[in-house]
Formats: structure tokens, sequence, C-alpha cells
């Protein structure tokens, strides 16, 4: 599902998983034909400790992190020159040639080049005091502290507005209006939304503020602000990054001038994705959750950690009801007249555009209908489908990526049409 991107970020992280996990197998049958088949793994033979030392430089890696290729492809490079200071020894040696195979397919996917650094078994790796991951990840080093492993969280905002906290919950609201997604005490995110269409209650972004507060020496504070036709590459400041000259601790990438711009801080773990879709936009957020959850009671509104106010709810209780008042106000003269005059979908003709985009009717297909409904607006489409490759980027935990509507009464109206004419199909058997 993942689509490769270029900066820190490893959607296609998925693809690592079977060669991993091939090499894994490797070890272990490496380790079986030695004890049962002292032909097959003869002494001289060291691949099964070239494995090993490959998957203990490996294990501790997360494909979703920042540094992740440049630590993976030295190990990997460390890894093909072990099996090549054994290759003579291993000649023959089924699990040794197996293993040469998935080397060279990892490097491919990785983009690895074949010369540069290595890993060492036993790296002494500096502790960079300004890098999250660097703190939380280290070996263990006499005299450093040990720090728990991090976990991340995950929070989105696009659409009508449709937004993923950071519980995994969906929730379509209205919130006009300034609004905290984010308030704690590294980072605090505010986006202003307003209406979209006259007469309905739904609300898109087109301000989005975000303030990474001072941090030890790592940073001062530094401001980002986006509105709609003005999403700069800069902070307020007019810079561009933050920390000293050799070690930067927050820096913005521009993706596509005015449409993406991603905001790395690599101080507290932070991830940003923000785009402007048509006249819109989108947001998604990956920040590590002890940092989340480091605020009081006077902070506790925030969309991405409690969710939006019942009040401010469109759905209820995760059903999305989608709008019908073309079906309901209109015939199917009229409706196909006003769609041609005013751009408005139908139900079937928003479903068909949100196919050509969103393969899977998870909650992102149901909420890009839900907003071509609303609004006649096809870029809606295009922010839904963005929405979920941000969330694949950014997302810690793959098996949570997919969100599917409830199935109760009224959320999807083509569920009930589904129904009534599989009814009508049985009656019309039986007569």
């Amino acid at each position: 599902m993942g689509m490769g991107r270029a900066g820190s970020y490893y959607p296609g992280a998925e693809r690592l998983i079977s060669p991993v996990l091939y090499l894994l197998v490797l070890l272990t049958i490496s380790c079986v034909t030695h004890i049962g088949e002292g032909q097959v793994q003869t002494p001289q033979c060291r691949i099964q400790k070239c494995t090993t030392d490959f998957v203990s430089l490996t294990s501790h890696l997360n494909p979703s992190l920042d540094g992740f290729d440049t630590e993976f492809c030295k190990a990997l490079r460390a890894y093909s020159a072990c099996t090549q200071r054994t290759s003579k020894s291993c000649r023959g040696n089924l699990v040794f040639h197996s293993a040469m195979l998935g080397i060279s397919d990892l490097m491919s996917q990785r983009n690895c080049s074949k010369d540069g650094p290595t890993s060492s078994t036993h790296p002494v790796i500096p502790i960079e005091p300004c890098n999250y991951h660097s703190r939380h990840h280290h070996v263990s080093q006499p005299g450093v502290p040990e720090y728990p492993r991090p976990t991340y969280l995950f929070c989105g905002l696009f659409g009508d507005p449709h937004l993923r906290t950071f519980k995994d919950h969906f929730q379509t609201c209205k919130v006009e209006g300034a609004w905290p997604l984010i308030d704690n005490n590294y980072l605090s995110v505010q986006v202003t939304n307003v209406p979209v269409v006259y007469g309905s209650s739904a609300t898109a972004t087109n301000k989005v503020t975000i303030i990474f507060k001072p941090y030890q020496e790592c940073t001062d504070q530094k401001v980002y602000q986006a509105i709609t036709d003005d999403l700069p590459a800069a902070f307020v400041d007019g810079t561009i990054s933050g920390g000293d000259s050799e070690t930067r601790s927050i820096w913005i990438l521009e993706k596509t001038p005015g449409r993406h711009v991603e905001i790395h801080a690599a101080y507290i773990g932070v991830n940003i994705i923000i785009r402007q879709q048509g006249r819109y936009l989108t947001l998604a957020v990956r920040m590590p959750e002890e940092l989340a959850m480091a605020f009081d009671e006077t902070q506790d509104l925030q969309l991405c950690m409690n969710g939006c106010p019942t009040s401010e709810r469109i759905d209820q209780e995760g059903h999305l009801h989608l709008p019908m008042q073309g079906l309901q106000q209109a015939g199917l003269q009229q409706q196909a007249r006003a769609e041609a005059q005013r751009g408005v979908f139908t139900l079937e003709s928003a479903s068909r555009k949100c196919r050509e985009q969103l393969e899977v009717k998870d909650i992102y297909f149901h909420s890009c209908v839900f907003d071509l409904l609303t609004t006649g607006d096809a870029n809606f489409t295009t922010a839904a489908y963005n929405a979920l490759k941000d969330m694949e980027t950014l997302h810690p935990k793959r098996e949570r990526w997919q969100i599917f509507p409830n199935s109760a009464d009224g959320l999807r109206p083509f569920s009930l049409l589904s129904h009534a004419l599989l009814v009508v199909f049985l009656l019309a058997a039986l007569l």
C-alpha cells in the first residue's frame, strides 16, 4: 500500500517484513542443518554467524523512524561483507546462496549502494541529546541512562473535516472556527475551519498554526503557519531549521511548492505533513505517546487526544449518514440537471469518483463519498487519498491502518439499497 517518498519516511516498510523474516528463517535452517546434517554446515562456513550478526544489528530498527535507511544499509553492507569473507568455505551451501539472494533483494528494495560505511557488530553509538530517536534507541552503554522504547501515536485531519484521533477513533465534526488538535508541553497544533457549503454544517480547514515549544539547548520556540494559498517552506521567523550548525534539531522540507510541506522535529520525535488540495488544508501528525500525554487539566481540549465534543459531531458514534439531498429533494431528472449545472454528485457518481483512487471501501472511501455529496468538489477525492497515504506513512502500527464503518443503520445508504435490491430479487424468484 505504501508509496515511496523522499525524506525521512518509509511507507514501503511493509515490503521489508518478508525478506527479514526470510533471513530469520535462514538462520533457523542453518542452525538445524548444522546440527542434523554436518556436511551442509561445515565448521568453516560462517553463514550462521553472519546472519546472527545482521539480525542483531537490525532487530531494534524501526522503518517508520528517521535514519532507518542509513542504518539498515550499513547493516546490509556488513552482512554482505561477512558472506564474502566466508564464501569459499560455504560453496555449495544452500543457506549461504539463499542468504546472498536475500541480501541482493533487500539492497535493491532499500536502494542501498554497495560501497559505503558498514555497521560494527559491537557499535558504540554517540548519544545525540537533540535527537529523540538517538536518546531512546541507543545500544546499552556504561554510564548512559536507559530509556524505555517509545511508542508513537498518529492523528490526521482532512475533508469536511474528518478526524482520526490518537486512539484511532474516526469522527466527522463541525468544529467551525479555531480548535486545538494538540496542546501539550512540547507541541501545540491549532486548526481553523470554515463552512464549505451554504446551509450545511460541514466545514473544512483553511488555516494551520503549529508551535514547537523551546526545549533545553536544542531549539528556541518555532512557529509555523499555513493558510489557503500560502503553504510556506519556512517558519514565521523566516528560518527553515533550528539547532546548531552541525546537527539540526528541527527542519522543514518542501516536497511540492505551495502544496506539500513536511516538518521534522527530531528533538521530540515528531513528524508532520501539511498539504493543500483545492481550497483546503489537510494535516497528519506522528509523535511519541509519552510526549503527547505531557499536559495538565488546563490543556484537556485536544481533538487529537479526546476527539470532538459531542455537540460538534456530525457522525453518530461512528455512523456517518451520507447526505442524500439530491435524491431526497428532487426527482431523478431534476437531480441530473442539477448535477450538470452545479457539479453536484449523485450517490452513484460520487462512489464511482472515489473508487478511482480509493480501492478499499474503508472509512477513507466513505469520507470521500460524504464530502463529494456534501460539496460537489472533486478535490476532496484527492484529499481523502492523500490523507490515506499520509496515514500509511506515519502510523506506526500497520495492523491498525484500515478502519471500516460500523454496519449499523444509516451508515451507508448504498448498503441499504443493496439489501433492498436483494429482497426484490428474492421476492421475484419466489413468484
